[in-house]
């Protein structure tokens, strides 16, 4: 089983939850977080596990850059999240699209999921932790 996340993907098998980037306000009108709400992700809330997605804020409620270290710190939440196997988690590009990130900085942040089994990451955070 390939730990590569599709770089488009339309429907979730059983026990895989889409890990997505939001805003602080939960207004996922756009991008991976507009996908995410037909899975469950609930509007309002924009961080943690709802449904079958996994919401992590790059934006404000406003929609300007989070601060690179808040966002670290919820990845180490969906980290030991992702920890206890209880799920596949599918971790999109969160933050490299409409938030406007770099993968450079945004990748590393996923180092503690490296050796989970359960969790897919995008190819090119793979590329990012795997030639630092």
């Amino acid at each position: 089983m390939s730990r590569i996340t599709p770089d488009i993907i339309t429907e979730l098998a059983p026990g895989e939850v889409f890990v997505f980037g939001s805003n602080t306000a939960g207004r996922h009108g756009k991008g991976a977080a507009k996908t995410a709400m037909k899975w469950g992700a609930m509007y309002g809330e924009g961080f943690g596990h709802h449904g079958r997605t996994f919401a992590i804020p790059t934006l404000r409620g406003d929609f300007q850059k989070r601060d690179l270290r808040n966002i670290q710190e919820d990845v180490e939440i969906f980290t030991d999240v992702a920890r206890a196997g209880h799920f596949r988690f599918l971790v999109t590009e969160i933050g490299c699209g409409l938030a406007g990130f770099d993968h450079k900085e945004i990748a590393p942040m996923f180092r503690g999921c490296v050796d989970l089994p359960n969790v897919t990451l995008p190819r090119k955070f793979w590329r990012i932790l795997q030639h630092p």
